[in-house]
């Protein structure tokens, strides 16, 4: 399955439609179970079809002994109810640090997306360049641009401007104020290859802005 932000030690990953899941086989691994016990526990669930097809997809794996071996990647909603089953103390203590990990990652998916709606290409360079993407990765590089040009983040932009949550801030923005960000979207991504540190990327930025600026 093809991935937006990779699997992490417990088996939680982002598919491509921002989507928080988490592999079978890390869940069977955690609560000390038989994968296979954890693929019958998962296809004898009385949920309806709907739900299934909606919060478990099929998908498979390599075995250390070079064979295809199916496994399920589930949502939030498809491991509760799966976990529901699992008692114990210990059970317990994992269901809990999922629920956790679940709630990171989809904290992390709306920084993402918010960042991805206003600065495409930039994101997407950052997420190439990371082997582990952290929120601000992202919310750091967005709000650096933003702050440049239109002295506030997108955020601070929003509530100035009584627009709601997660609306694009683009239509509201002059065309001057699009062709500058679109500009040092594309300055900043060979930036991020060549100048790693961000104080120093910034006032690479600032000073090009200026330089823009006087020149028109």
């Amino acid at each position: 399955m093809q991935t937006l932000i990779p699997m992490d030690d417990f088996g939680v990953f982002v598919d491509k439609h921002d989507t928080a899941r988490v592999d079978s086989r890390f869940v069977a691994r955690l609560f000390e179970k038989d994968h296979r016990h954890v693929l019958r526990d998962i296809e004898n669930l009385d949920c309806s079809e709907e739900f299934r097809q909606s919060n478990f997809g099929l998908s498979s794996y390599i075995s250390e002994q070079n064979k295809k071996l199916p496994c399920y990647v589930m949502t939030r909603d498809g491991f509760v109810f799966l976990a529901m089953g699992y008692r114990g103390k210990k059970a317990a203590q994992f269901k809990e640090l999922y629920i956790r990990r679940f709630n990171e990652m989809e904290a992390f998916i709306k920084t993402l997306v918010s960042a991805r709606q206003e600065f495409p290409l930039l994101t997407e360079n950052i997420r190439l360049l990371n082997d582990d993407p952290k929120p601000y990765h992202f919310s750091n590089e967005c709000d650096m641009l933003n702050r440049i040009v239109l002295g506030m983040t997108a955020k601070q932009f929003r509530v100035l401007h009584g627009i709601e949550k997660k609306t694009s801030i683009r239509p509201y923005l002059t065309q001057e104020q699009i062709d500058l960000l679109e500009t040092l979207q594309k300055v900043d991504i060979g930036l991020l290859v060549s100048v790693p540190d961000y104080h120093e990327r910034k006032r690479y930025l600032e000073w090009y802005t200026a330089k823009i600026k006087k020149e028109d």
